[in-house]
């Protein structure tokens, strides 16, 4: 499939081509891989978007895998839609999450898949020769925090904080000359490099990283194709608020 495309013109945010992708689910895929909120563009997939993909899995019988460990995670109006509950996708879907972004331990490799019976069977039979062991301690853990959570405001609580994050360091790339884009979803903020005149954003980041001491990730990592992404660095707000504030201070150079 091709590449989720920066608003442009009539879109506000990210956005794919519904020519494109029915074209890529002509060519006879097994499934489709299906991320939301989205990494690194800190895209939410719209109810509509989850149609388009829904009624296309079904008119091809294609399976859908979706990777929704960014789910509490929203700001502003976002909503997130799990594909598996939109009509005639529960039987053909499989759900990923974790505990690692909302509880913050993502050392923690503590993740479930949620689907029809059929596919989790076949799930586990694979599975068992992929994981050698796991902790038992820490699973017990994931299971109190998710109880926990369920009862009190931490979800509320959580997406408050990373909102103010989020505003925080967006505030600071535009101050700085680079332009960010939406972020609905997520803990990262994509910045325009090209405003400042880079070209490359893999050497942008290595010398911010070198130079600076503010690390970022180029988007063109992402890309099948690299040449063919736009020149943009993400950047991650899962930070505490003076780290968030010093790396503005390093990043006011980029002005002189």
């Amino acid at each position: 499939v091709g590449p989720l495309r920066p608003p442009t013109g009539g879109h506000a945010s990210w956005w794919f081509d519904a020519d494109e992708l029915r074209a890529a689910f002509q060519q006879g895929p097994k499934a489709i891989f299906v991320n939301t909120p989205h990494n690194p563009t800190g895209k939410v997939y719209t109810r509509a978007e989850l149609a388009q993909i829904a009624e296309l899995c079904q008119e091809f019988d294609v399976l859908a895998i979706t990777d929704e460990v960014y789910d509490r995670l929203l700001y502003g109006a976002a909503e997130h839609v799990p594909l598996a509950t939109l009509p005639g996708m529960w039987e053909r879907t499989l759900t990923l999450n974790s505990v690692g972004k909302t509880f913050s331990v993502t050392g923690w490799k503590i993740g479930w898949a949620v689907g029809p019976a059929w596919l989790n069977t076949a799930l586990r039979q694979s599975h068992q020769w992929v994981t050698f062991a796991t902790s038992t301690p820490m699973q017990e853990a994931a299971g109190a925090a998710i109880e926990h959570a369920a009862a009190s405001n931490y979800y509320a609580e959580l997406r408050a904080e990373y909102a103010e994050r989020r505003a925080l360091l967006r505030d600071i790339l535009e101050g700085v000359g680079l332009p960010t884009l939406p972020a609905e979803g997520s803990y990262f903020i994509s910045a325009d490099i090209s405003a400042l005149g880079y070209n490359d954003d893999r050497a942008f980041c290595r010398w911010l990283t070198t130079e600076l001491g503010v690390a970022a990730i180029p988007t063109s990592a992402f890309y099948s194709d690299p040449a063919s992404a736009p020149r943009f660095a993400r950047f991650c707000f899962a930070k505490k608020l003076e780290t968030l504030r010093a790396a503005g201070e390093r990043l006011q150079k980029l002005k002189k």
